[in-house]
């Protein structure tokens, strides 16, 4: 594969996905969370090209990917995910997922095993309190917003996400938006972000309890959504799955600390 990355849209015969795909060996899924899109993978998909054949996807509602009316719950992203393995011929794969797409992940590989070789669930667990959730669907929807500029977005992205780097941020201005009629609007479907954020409330503990493919959790040290009540909860439901705490992030892991996620994700894939 060349060594730009490559992005695409892939009819899984339930959706049409937009990826971006670099790379070759074992296939590594990579999905973003809520409101962002597949390019924030960017540092961690050139990274890794040499060893991993790696496809991040703007999932359902966001990106350039399909974004139906309807049908946002953690088992209507993992059948997408599940159907993308397939269509790619590419199983089993790794699949690596921040925030709503470790949710995700973690779905796919309980929902089709056989086709997941392992997860890396990036600060998102079980147990998460209820007001956090609230917290979480106010700033989802407070983002739905026109925006005259480029450098209006960066400020307001620079304040949402204070931690995150300028490099990081950029990325995300310039890829998560569309051009409209008096400046910049969001990529991700206002509605679809809305449901996607109530979905964010069902239950998981029955999910991770399941899960059998290898597991990898993360946590950001100064993580808002991931609190270490929450994280001490996971560890008690599941003693066997190996947890990484970095310091000095809060929930944007991948993004504010990229050398160390990379890090961790081919040290993860390389043992599995």
């Amino acid at each position: 594969m060349a060594d730009s990355i490559h992005m695409h849209r892939i009819d899984t015969g339930r959706i049409t996905l937009n990826v971006r795909e670099i790379g070759n060996g074992p296939v590594a899924i990579f999905l973003h969370g809520i409101t962002s899109n597949s390019a924030v993978w960017d540092p961690q998909l050139l990274a890794l090209k040499d060893t991993l054949r790696c496809v991040a996807v703007d999932q359902r509602g966001h990106g350039l990917s399909d974004k139906p009316d309807a049908a946002y719950g953690a088992k209507d992203f993992a059948a997408d995910i599940v159907a993308l393995i397939k269509v790619l011929n590419a199983g089993p794969a790794f699949i690596i997922g921040h925030s709503l797409g470790a949710r995700n992940a973690v779905e796919a590989a309980v929902m089709a095993p056989d086709l997941v070789r392992g997860v890396v669930a990036i600060d998102f667990t079980p147990y998460i309190e209820t007001e956090v959730l609230d917290q979480l669907s106010a700033r989802v929807n407070g983002g739905d917003r026109l925006f005259a500029s480029q450098q209006d977005i960066e400020e307001y992205l620079q304040n949402r996400y204070p931690l995150m780097p300028p490099e990081a941020v950029s990325l995300r201005a310039a890829s998560a938006y569309r051009t409209v009629e008096g400046g910049f609007r969001p990529l991700a479907s206002p509605q679809a972000t809305a449901q996607t954020a109530e979905g964010l409330r069902g239950d998981l503990v029955p999910t991770f309890k399941s899960v059998s493919r290898p597991t990898l959790i993360v946590r950001g040290a100064l993580s808002k959504l991931v609190s270490a009540t929450a994280l001490e909860k996971t560890r008690a439901l599941r003693p066997d799955l190996p947890v990484l705490v970095v310091d000095n992030v809060d929930h944007y892991v991948n993004e504010e600390a990229p050398e160390v996620m990379t890090t961790a994700i081919r040290d993860f894939t390389s043992r599995h």
